[in-house]
């Protein structure tokens, strides 16, 4: 009786390591095709998500998602739309910063259009940012070249660093 207790008890074990061990190494927790997410508040869709193949990786230490064959992403303020598109995203689960890259592609309810090869959007802090060469165009017909950039997410608060471009002045503001 007490060499099966021995028994019993050496072959219990955290529930995680288990699962992990039925999988292969560095194999996705879960696999999703033909994604459409919607996420509702106050019974509005407020961001829409379609992807063609997610890869989830919530069974990791640092746990993210995956989207390998690039991601569209609707989003809905008061009416207004704005939308996003690469061909490469990642989601961290923990810092809440998505990784977005190969031809980023953003289009805000104002008519902005942001082009970048990779593009960072910070959720909590409400940030993007990226250190890769990128180019705005506003609706004005004025735009901005430049190698890096930090913005709040509603693009009030821009700072850009090494950028060239042309802004257009409405002088009968001024």
């Amino acid at each position: 009786a007490i060499l099966f207790v021995i028994t019993l008890l050496a072959c219990e074990g955290d529930y995680k390591d288990k699962k992990q061990l039925s999988r292969k190494d560095g194999a996705p927790f879960a696999e999703g095709k033909n994604i459409n997410l919607k996420y509702i508040d106050s019974g509005k869709v407020v961001t829409n998500l379609l992807a063609p193949v997610l890869w989830d990786y919530s069974n990791f230490d640092f746990p993210f998602r995956e989207f390998p064959s690039g991601v569209e992403v609707h989003f809905w303020d008061e009416e207004k739309e704005s939308i996003v598109t690469s061909d490469y995203a990642v989601q961290y689960e923990d810092t809440n910063i998505i990784d977005l890259r190969r031809n980023v592609v953003l289009i805000t309810s104002d008519s902005l259009v942001l082009k970048a090869s990779q593009l960072y959007w910070d959720q909590k802090n409400q940030w993007v940012f990226t250190d890769q060469p990128y180019q705005i165009k506003f609706k004005d017909g004025s735009y901005n070249d430049g190698a890096r950039f930090d913005s709040s997410e509603d693009f009030t608060n821009f700072i850009s660093r090494k950028n060239q471009g042309v802004q257009i002045i409405d002088k009968t503001k001024t």
